[in-house]
């Protein structure tokens, strides 16, 4: 982490009221009083999107994840953004990774939608948040013990997100960072960082540079004077080739992983 760069430990959701499916939450049981700087985006649970239960519950480690990892979801790039589709994608990511990969669950953390919808997806997840501890998904093979990934809708090789998307892209990356006091610079990357992929897209992954100052900005309304320049002069393209069906973003989850 550079010298000048501190990231107090905020305590987002202690002593604070998340919005979460549309309800207001109260504090969490046994957290600190602490406020945080950043809001807690609107965030639809399992309940709402009507997910199967999981085949086990999912392992929750008593530490908090020190990557958050970037995905496409490489489906299509829907033009319907409304709050049904996006329940509905939900839904159709678990059945493919219960019922065509047999993983236990739906792999990621969160899932955001083409609308600016953002969905909790692996059981536990908003309760692991909450706590500040980490629940393993199934997302990035080999890595899957300490990164929370995040899946956005569509498939990003050549085109850009939504604007909608992108909005909750950053605040909800200002949420994750504020929870577990991450470094946005050296928090955040994509599935290319660990594996032999494309994935999140050429296009999205190029735009990482400038996510990260973005949501370094949220945190400390101001931005590292030149870095976000810098880095994007080093995003290229992978020269993998980009999904070969729908919701293939490369590799996920291997023997070795601790939990399907």
């Amino acid at each position: 982490m550079p010298a000048h760069l501190h990231l107090p430990r905020r305590g987002l959701l202690s002593g604070t009221a998340a919005l979460v499916g549309g309800a207001l939450l109260g504090p969490v049981a046994g957290s600190p009083a602490a406020a945080s700087a950043q809001a807690t985006p609107r965030l639809r649970t399992r309940a709402d999107w009507k997910a199967r239960p999981p085949k086990v519950p999912a392992t929750v480690l008593d530490r908090a994840p020190d990557h958050i990892v970037v995905h496409h979801t490489a489906s299509a790039n829907s033009t319907d953004y409304s709050p049904d589709h996006a329940l509905a994608l939900s839904r159709a990511i678990q059945d493919f990774h219960m019922d065509a990969n047999g993983w236990d669950d739906i792999g990621e953390q969160l899932t955001i939608s083409r609308g600016g919808h953002l969905m909790e997806g692996r059981n536990r997840t908003l309760e692991a948040v909450c706590t500040r501890r980490h629940v393993v998904g199934a997302h990035t093979l080999g890595q899957n013990d300490h990164t929370i990934g995040i899946e956005n809708e569509g498939t990003y090789m050549t085109a850009e997100p939504t604007a909608a998307l992108w909005r909750r892209l950053v605040a909800t990356c200002a949420w994750l960072c504020d929870v577990y006091d991450l470094d946005p610079h050296a928090a955040i990357v994509g599935h290319r960082d660990y594996n032999g992929t494309s994935c999140p897209g050429d296009a999205l992954y190029a735009l990482l540079p400038r996510l990260r100052d973005q949501v370094a900005y949220r945190l400390f309304a101001y931005r590292l004077g030149g870095r976000g320049a810098a880095e994007a002069s080093r995003a290229r393209p992978s020269g993998l080739p980009g999904p070969r069906f729908t919701f293939d973003h490369g590799p996920a989850l291997g023997p070795g992983d601790p939990t399907r």
